[in-house]
């Protein structure tokens, strides 16, 4: 079994991208609801404010920091915190999961959350570029995740079809990234995007890959809005976020907001 259907299996079936999957389109529902250009919001306020929600949904749902079991005076109160301004729609689907199921595992001041002896962090991406975000102009903490190989005995060396002397000095490349530090635990990305104007979003969890020179950003990706279950949280109506550009097909008259399609990254998510 490959890494990526042992890894997602095991979180599906402990709940765990149940929680992601609410948290996100909490978030993202949220965001929609109070943006207004009107109002000054721009590319920068999107970004800062859906990694923000993305956030405190997480721990709402995974029962971290200000949500944690036992914070509270009395389960009634914890219950009002928790729920604080939610909508009814988030209220009725969040899950229901054992409050010591996942852990907050920050990494470098990125926002990380662990299970078992995994972790993810947050990465945010214009909408329909996901697979190619660039990692090495991310933080130095996202690129030694990049740098992480894939455990998959089918992923290609970097040595396959070199001259013995273009070997001699990939090795040598090779010791030096693995002589730097290293994560503590494995950990994988949680990326995601959304376009207001078209009520677009794009959610994947996987293994980022260290693309110097542009290519793939990933040994592997898991979309996790198209890969739902049956009785996902997904909102009725809501269609799969596409993965990349629009295909041709005309589109009903919007706005433009040039701007707000391409949303800013936070400094937690660089």
């Amino acid at each position: 079994m490959s890494e990526q259907c042992d890894v997602v299996a095991n979180l599906e079936d402990a709940g765990v991208l149940a929680g992601i999957r609410w948290a996100f389109l909490s978030a993202t529902d949220r965001v929609l609801d109070d943006y207004s250009e009107a109002a000054g919001h721009d590319a920068t306020w999107l970004g800062i404010t859906r990694f923000t929600l993305f956030r405190d949904r997480l721990d709402r749902v995974f029962s971290c920091h200000r949500y944690a079991l036992g914070q509270a005076a009395d389960g009634a109160a914890g219950l009002d915190i928790l729920r604080a301004e939610l909508s009814e729609r988030d209220v009725a689907t969040m899950p229901r999961l054992d409050p010591d199921l996942v852990t907050r595992s920050d990494l470098n001041g990125s926002p990380g959350w662990a299970w078992q002896a995994r972790r993810w962090l947050l990465a945010s991406a214009r909408f329909g570029q996901i697979d190619t975000l660039p990692w090495p102009e991310k933080s130095q903490t996202k690129q030694r995740i990049a740098e992480q190989r894939s455990p998959d005995p089918d992923q290609p060396s970097l040595f396959d079809g070199l001259a013995d002397g273009e070997v001699n000095g990939l090795a040598a490349l090779a010791e030096l990234v693995a002589s730097r530090q290293q994560p503590d635990r494995e950990t994988l990305v949680a990326a995601h995007s959304q376009d207001v104007d078209h009520a677009g979003r794009e959610l994947v969890l996987g293994r980022a890959r260290l693309n110097a020179g542009g290519g793939k950003a990933w040994h592997w990706r898991e979309d996790l809005l198209a890969s739902s279950p049956a009785g996902r949280e997904r909102h009725p109506g809501d269609s799969p976020a596409p993965t990349g550009p629009d295909d041709g097909a005309p589109d009903a008259p919007v706005r433009l907001r040039q701007s707000a399609a391409e949303s800013g990254v936070p400094a937690g998510e660089r």
